[in-house]
């Protein structure tokens, strides 16, 4: 099949030259009317071959590494080859598309898919989009009233942990749940029902995830609480939802809190490459953001990395867990959203250092290194720049992954489509 379309395409270059030819030759000698019918073969030979040439793009076998996005208009997923420099476009089903990510061998995509403002439902499917398969089957509630949400697949291979959303007879609920990867019914991480954001650790041993508490209400009921008194759940009529940091172990034996603020909220869990350690913001605040990192240990004491109040977007790290590279805006004097690269010692209101200073990123968000460390993809403007760390040379991708979402890189373990079964 490959070859017949190569064929087709070599073919209909081959004829579309002598038209060209016999064109700029009717210029000169040819009547109107020769002209416009060798016009009009030319464009459709251009049309024709140009045709050919993106459906064979659409289907070659995908190499590593590659980037999955969301479309802005959520309607499709796009893979992007960078070796090849390929895009391939993913139409899944009626609903909005919001793709999470990759197998650990990478060759199926993890994907919800929503209809209107019901709760999405969560997919796998090939590389291809083909073996659509619903992975989670939950018959306690109607299926209007249950939802997932943040997927994540465990490096080993062994779970899928998510956020369960449940409405119960108006009864809000918000669970750490997993199942396996083939499928099937939840089981629950979390008890509380206000938790979200679970992240794997990259050995996938450690799940961290944030869960949120009312607190009694201090002065200002909308951005902080005083801590409640002992005894106390919280004021009855005016209260403060706030999130600590919780950690549990993969076979659900361990489980803690891993801080313990009095006031305001931690956001942003994010592992660190080698699985030792954990980086989030702080905000005693709202929108007064601050870096910060633990260690993986039970018992281990936050470290305060930023003091200066902030606006944080996101935060990962460098692929050797030597610095946390953040976005943040109005930090250290600088209104825009920047990348900074964020030391693990001192203070960095003063140590801190724009990483990629020379790249025009001044809209930064969503910043991904690929599995092998050599790339780095993080929107700009919306727009989609990939940056090869090695050489600083960056590039602009096409409007068609533009959006406002994160994107995810494929896995170490994937070694090209032609490799999955």
């Amino acid at each position: 099949m490959k070859s017949a379309i190569r064929l087709m395409v070599v073919v209909n270059w081959v004829l579309t030259i002598p038209m060209i030819k016999n064109f700029f030759v009717g210029a000169r000698h040819g009547s109107p009317l020769h002209l416009q019918k060798s016009f009009g073969w030319i464009i459709f030979a251009l049309v024709t071959g140009f045709s050919i040439f993106s459906a064979h793009a659409q289907n070659l076998p995908l190499l590593s590494p590659m980037v999955g996005i969301t479309t802005a208009a959520h309607d499709a997923i796009i893979l992007y080859d960078v070796s090849a420099e390929t895009y391939r476009r993913l139409e899944l089903g009626a609903g909005w598309h919001y793709f999470w990510g990759f197998a650990p061998d990478g060759c199926r995509i993890l994907y919800t898919l929503q209809a209107g403002t019901l709760p999405a439902k969560l997919y796998s499917a090939r590389l291809d989009g083909s073996d659509k398969q619903a992975l989670v089957q939950f018959d306690a509630l109607p299926p209007d009233n249950w939802g997932v949400w943040e997927p994540q697949w465990s490096p080993d291979n062994s779970k899928i942990a998510f956020t369960m959303t449940r409405n119960d007879n108006g009864r809000l609920t918000n669970h750490i749940a997993w199942i396996l990867p083939e499928g099937g019914g939840p089981s629950f991480y979390s008890v509380a029902g206000n938790e979200f954001s679970p992240q794997w650790s990259p050995d996938g041993a450690w799940l961290a995830y944030i869960s949120y508490e009312n607190r009694a209400a201090g002065t200002d009921a909308f951005s902080t609480a005083v801590p409640t008194p002992e005894g106390q759940t919280g004021s009855a009529t005016v209260s403060v939802n706030e999130a600590d940091l919780w950690v549990v172990s993969n076979d659900g034996q361990t489980k803690y809190p891993a801080t313990g603020f009095l006031t305001g909220s931690v956001t942003q869990p994010r592992w660190s490459p080698d699985s030792q350690l954990i980086s989030f913001v702080y905000s005693p605040s709202g929108n007064n953001d601050t870096f910060w990192m633990i260690g993986a240990q039970q018992g281990a004491v936050p470290t305060q990395l930023s003091f200066q109040w902030s606006r944080i977007l996101d935060n990962t790290w460098l692929p050797d867990s030597s610095a946390i590279l953040g976005v943040a805006r109005e930090f250290r004097d600088n209104a825009q959203n920047r990348l900074w690269q964020i030391p693990l010692v001192g203070n960095a209101d003063d140590n801190a250092t724009l990483y990629l200073d020379n790249a025009p990123l001044n809209h930064a968000d969503y910043p991904r290194f690929s599995a092998d460390g050599q790339w780095l993809a993080v929107r700009t403007a919306y727009e989609l720049a990939l940056v090869h760390r090695l050489t600083g040379e960056w590039l602009m991708l096409d409007n068609m992954t533009m959006g406002n979402t994160p994107v995810f890189w494929s896995p170490a373990g994937f070694g090209g489509e032609d490799g999955c079964d």
